[in-house]
């Protein structure tokens, strides 16, 4: 029971952090691999758990020792034009994450109700925006994580079916390197929906709205972390990190005894998509399906606009925070509304939602590795991290994660 205690206790960003990172890029991204390669990928689950892990929670020890966010501390060591570089690419990257999660879901939505897509995309766009700047982002979570249950459905779906378990260990445990061109692109897209630069910056931020919130509102109280402070860091990350990655196990998994083992290899719709959940809820496979997708993509888009408008914040200097009202700290909530917008606007050009969230997957993919490169000297950097720098071996899994994300994009293009 202690240890179970311990695990309630420890519960912050991180479980957030894990629900968010399952967003429907994730989701179509997952699905993609299963419907096209099988099983051949489940290792992917298996490696990028200790990654995830490892890279959020150098993240959150940035945040929790050095009391800024994580754009805030790279200004301590890097010059302003390649702050600014890295800030500008990730709102243009969350932007377009937005785009490809609002039509994701409404393409979900209109399996249930045969209106028009770009009816949905609007009222989750206002809806969002609107909880985003009223509500504390907490409030949020702990309605829609109850959403996210559904994804759980993917696990159940994949005992009903049956799988052969032993060619699912050997696949899990004995990696399938990728000897094409689009898997190498699949890959990097697993690796990019997966560690993504924005929850970055969104794990580092909210370790300081928690401190904030604690009554700590200068950087100097703020500075530094206790040992058991960053032990139940590590906990609340780590939990957060496995089930995120379970679920992608159990969403690869399901697509590919469903969808690839039936020869549907390639997914064009969310409908293709909700077929793989039918074993399990027969007629109501679309039910289940939009509910765990609307679930997620109300959970991630402020995580999305949040992150990127911190960064923002953060470089320029304005007052920030999602527990500010609108008036308080207008130029940080006018990123959100215009990423937002943008989002929007992009889903009236005619994109494939499926094709659009694999894509932002691959970006991300793409974008990570140069982040994470100046994320590892920040945080070996005993001046910056007072004196607490990371850890020896969480500085070589993150190096390590750095390294294959490079060679997975080169790969991407050179094989």
């Amino acid at each position: 029971m202690r240890w179970t205690r311990t695990l309630l206790k420890s519960i912050g960003p991180g479980i957030i952090t894990g629900a968010a990172d399952d967003d429907p890029s994730g989701i179509a991204t997952y699905s993609v691999a299963g419907a096209q390669f099988g099983t051949a990928l489940l290792w992917t689950a298996f490696i990028t758990w200790p990654l995830m892990a490892a890279v959020q929670m150098m993240c959150a020890r940035i945040g929790m020792v050095t009391g800024r966010g994580l754009a805030a501390t790279l200004k301590l060591k890097y010059p302003a034009w390649l702050l600014g570089a890295f800030v500008l690419a990730l709102l243009a990257a969350n932007t377009i994450n937005i785009a490809a999660d609002l039509a994701g879901m409404a393409d979900a939505a209109q399996m249930l109700v045969p209106l028009n897509s770009h009816v949905f995309v609007v009222v989750f766009a206002l809806l969002i925006t609107w909880a985003t700047i009223k509500l504390h982002y907490k409030q949020i979570a702990k309605v829609l994580k109850w959403l996210v249950l559904a994804l759980f459905a993917y696990p159940v779906t994949a005992f009903i079916v049956g799988p052969h378990w032993g060619q699912v260990t050997h696949d899990l445990f004995v990696p399938t390197m990728p000897h094409t061109r689009d898997a190498w692109g699949m890959l990097v897209a697993i690796l990019g929906t997966t560690i993504s630069p924005y929850l970055f910056f969104w794990q580092a931020s909210e370790e300081v709205e928690e401190e904030k919130a604690a009554g700590l509102y200068s950087i100097a109280s703020r500075e530094g972390a206790t040992l058991q402070e960053l032990q139940m860091r590590k906990i609340d990350v780590g939990t957060g990190a496995f089930f995120s990655n379970m679920v992608m196990f159990f969403i690869i998994l399901t697509t590919a005894v469903t969808l690839n083992r039936n020869g549907i290899t390639h997914i064009e719709t969310s409908r293709q998509a909700a077929e793989a959940l039918q074993p399990l809820a027969g007629r109501f496979a679309a039910t289940l399906y939009t509910a765990g997708i609307v679930g997620v993509g109300l959970l991630a888009i402020p995580t999305l606009a949040g992150s990127a408008a911190y960064a923002c914040a953060e470089t320029m200097n304005w007052r920030q925070g999602l527990n500010k009202r609108l008036r308080h700290a207008g130029a940080f909530y006018t990123i959100i509304l215009l990423s937002t917008v943008v989002g929007v606007l992009i889903n009236f050009v005619g994109i494939n939602p499926v094709k659009a969230l694999y894509w932002t997957a691959v970006i991300n993919g793409l974008l990570a590795p140069f982040l994470l490169v100046t994320i590892l000297a920040v945080s070996a950097d005993k001046k910056i991290m007072r004196g607490q720098p990371s850890s020896r071996l969480g500085w070589w899994v993150v190096a390590f994660t750095t390294a294959a994300m490079f060679a997975a994009g080169i790969a991407m293009f050179v094989v």
